[in-house]
């Protein structure tokens, strides 16, 4: 590897937050590594250009299924060590959270790969579950239903069991368990040797998480039973006969846990309740320690909110030692672990792929020559010697100067003392300064906060072809990081400072945070822009909860989406599924394209009957306004055909 890529390797900081899944290959191309074998590679451009081929521009989503089982293996080898370290005698199954990533795909890749080791899934919602009872999974593993629930909610439950699934209806609020109970009854009536689906509850725990979720733990968590409800629920099942149905404990202190000194805290709670609810002759066998798991966003392996201060091995070593140890004190079965990191999962197998279209100036520039002469007001010509006089020693002073000239500047202007001319000769010269001194103050071994805000002031905003709202919605509400890197050109050095600006006219729909292994960057190193040469930027680990989360704002709808196999000749397209087209996406909007076109073509027949338009003309309009329907929703990439 070459030294210039290695200097962008630890520039996008590849190896911190890449878990062994990426890398820059000889041609300064961005790789996805297989699991199974890191000799076999995918080249990241060579796949956009081959769907260019096929007609499909960026933005595209590109799912890399061999990374999600790469995950699910990981986590499942972890525990497994630690369960055999620690001498633990219970098990570790998985549910995956369906409202981490609902789409298809994900779910049927993830239960491919899961079922080896009997690991189920989690629903939140009546629409989850009905498509989870429709899911072949393994025999042995559950189906876990968390969130608030109904009588309908819990009744399809009961179908979920009578079709031979393992459903744990996790009690919420004491009605879902009069519904259950209620409902248990009718059942078996009719068939006194009914399935039944088993009963969980969940814990309201002391224990507080850590990061931008903490508030989802702690007493005063949105879910959750007290102690007082947990007994009373208790006493209505053994009231009822029906004190086996209660087989699991389930608790959640929120996801992206950054710390794990707090998991290990949750953990020593929620094992003692389970151990005292097994002492009260409760045949309970699960224990859900819910989701949180985090990922690693920035690299830099910290209890900041876009990392983690631990790995997979680590926190399944503390799970695994905390449970074990309480549940020895109190000489209680060992329970079987069940565990929800979606997050975990998912977030490293997607990745959104997008061009730049152009950059936005915000310098102002000289457009023509610009000459000096004697009949300029003053404080032009004193910019002008600023910027001819500027140097290494000088440049803090005259930059404070230039700021004061820019005051003066717009205050004459204001008064009508200088004309439209004079002002936009001003404004060049103050910029000119400002570049100058920013390029003099990066030169010093410690660069002072001023000129830190300078930086962002004159970094480039490169327009990207994609909606923050769409496709990155936590980091538009939530601040959430996510890496972003060139898919190419990373064996040359990139040269400019960047923020991203998506295509909605939103002031909000920027992206200026940027991952750093000691901070957080307010702009991104990129590379100079070519006219009619395409640029792309990847934002990485964007498989959990971005695409459902997604909005329509302005509605741009959903990007088009490339899942990729990695194999020994390189990449291999497994399947293409196209974005939204404009009929499409307001169609969401209750907007019906038939009823469009014929609105479209009434006010266009008006105009030709009103001579106002020929025939032809008004034909050729209405011919091309039906035909938008079909297109894509985002920018055509520069320099290439649209789709």
């Amino acid at each position: 590897m070459s030294s210039v890529i290695e200097r962008t390797v630890e520039t996008y900081g590849i190896d911190n937050w890449g878990a062994d899944y990426f890398g820059v290959n000889r041609k300064g191309n961005l790789v996805v590594y297989s699991p199974d074998n890191s000799n076999l590679t995918a080249d990241v451009k060579e796949i956009i250009d081959d769907l260019a081929k096929r007609g499909i521009n960026t933005p595209v989503l590109l799912r890399f299924p061999q990374l999600l089982a790469g995950q699910i293996r990981k986590l499942h080898t972890s525990f497994k060590k630690s369960i055999k370290e620690f001498g633990y005698e219970g098990d570790h199954m998985c549910v995956y959270p369906m409202k981490v990533n609902q789409n298809r795909a994900v779910i049927e890749e993830y239960l491919k790969e899961g079922a080896r080791y009997n690991f189920g899934l989690e629903a939140g919602s009546k629409a989850e579950l009905y498509a989870a009872l429709a899911l072949e999974q393994p025999a042995e593993s559950l189906l876990v239903l968390n969130g608030f629930k109904d009588r309908d909610f819990v009744k399809l439950a009961f179908a979920g069991a009578g079709a031979g699934k393992k459903v744990v209806i996790v009690i919420e609020k004491m009605s879902e368990l009069e519904h259950t109970l209620s409902l248990v009854k009718e059942f078996t009536e009719e068939n006194a040797d009914a399935a039944l689906p088993m009963v969980g509850v969940r814990v309201k725990l002391y224990s507080k998480g850590s990061g931008k979720w903490e508030k989802s733990g702690g007493e005063a968590a949105k879910f959750g039973l007290t102690t007082t409800e947990i007994l009373e629920v208790i006493r209505q099942l053994q009231e009822a006969g029906r004190a086996d149905m209660l087989q699991l404990l389930h608790f959640h202190i929120g996801s992206q846990l950054t710390d794990i000194k707090r998991i290990k805290n949750a953990m020593k709670e929620a094992a003692r309740t389970y151990a005292k609810i097994r002492k009260m002759g409760i045949p309970i066998q699960f224990l859900d320690v819910g989701g949180g798991m985090a990922v690693d966003y920035d690299g830099s392996r910290t209890s900041f909110e876009s990392s983690a201060n631990y790995n997979a091995r680590e926190f399944a070593n503390d799970v695994i030692y905390a449970i074990k140890t309480v549940c020895d004190d109190e000489i209680v079965p060992h329970p079987t672990i069940i565990q929800e990191s979606g997050r975990f999962l998912s977030a490293y197998h997607a990745i959104l792929v997008t061009n730049v279209q152009e950059e936005i100036e915000t310098v102002v520039q000289d457009l023509t020559p610009m000459t000096i002469d004697k009949d300029d007001p003053p404080v032009i010509r004193e910019l002008h010697d600023l910027r001819e006089t500027i140097n290494a020693k000088n440049y803090r002073e005259y930059y404070h100067d230039a700021l004061e000239h820019r005051e003066e500047l717009f205050t004459m202007f204001d008064l009508g003392l200088i004309d439209l001319e004079a002002k936009g000769k001003g404004e060049v010269l103050f910029w000119d300064v400002c570049e100058l001194a920013d390029q003099f103050a990066q030169q010093k071994k410690y660069v002072s906060e001023e000129f830190d805000d300078l930086r962002r002031l004159l970094c480039a905003k490169y327009l990207t072809n994609f909606s923050v709202f769409r496709s990155m919605p936590d980091n538009w509400a939530l601040e959430q990081l996510f890496p972003i890197i060139p898919i190419h050109k990373l064996n040359k050095k990139p040269t400019e400072y960047a923020t991203l600006c998506d295509i909605t006219c939103d002031s909000d729909g920027i992206v200026d945070k940027f991952v750093d292994l000691h901070d957080i960057k307010p702009v991104l190193e990129l590379h100079k822009l070519v006219k009619n040469e395409p640029y792309y930027l990847a934002m990485m680990l964007v498989g959990a909860y971005q695409e459902v989360m997604g909005n329509n704002h302005n509605l741009f709808g959903v990007p088009h989406e490339a899942h990729i196999f990695i194999g020994e000749d390189g990449h291999i397209i497994k399947k293409v599924i196209y974005g939204a087209t404009l009929a499409d996406t307001l169609s969401t909007v209750r907007f019906d394209a038939i009823q469009l076109h014929d609105q479209f073509r009434r006010t266009v027949m008006k105009r030709i009957r009103d001579g106002e338009l020929s025939t032809k003309e008004g034909n050729q309009l209405i011919e091309f306004y039906e035909n938008q329907a079909g297109s894509y929703t985002y920018m055509t990439p520069n320099g290439a055909a649209g789709s």
